[in-house]
């Protein structure tokens, strides 16, 4: 049993995280940030929520970069071999379920 007050958290580095759980090979972490990802291709599929703070999450589609702002409560899915960055507009807070040991 464990309750987490996510708007509390915060990391000493940007994109820091609270591992929740380990279900079967899939984590769930929260992730405090207020910089950019990278460009990245996850292993496996990726669930994105924004939880606090809003998000530009830039992707390409079929050759075309596409961005689109997320907002608290917003959630972003990644298909295996969507390329993705997420950049926060100000403090973040974001809750991503994927892969064990992906980008």
């Amino acid at each position: 049993m464990q309750i987490i007050r996510s708007k509390e958290f915060t990391a000493e580095r940007a994109w820091g995280a609270l591992p929740i759980a380990n279900m079967n090979g899939i984590t769930t972490r929260l992730h405090w940030t207020d910089q950019p990802y990278k460009w990245h291709i996850n292993d496996g599929e990726e669930v994105f929520v924004v939880l606090d703070g809003q998000v530009a999450m830039s992707y390409r589609q079929d050759g075309e970069e596409h961005t689109v702002e997320l907002n608290p409560g917003d959630i972003f899915y990644a298909s295996v071999g969507t390329e993705h960055i997420a950049s926060p507009i100000g403090a973040a807070r974001i809750l991503v379920i994927e892969k064990e040991g992906s980008v």
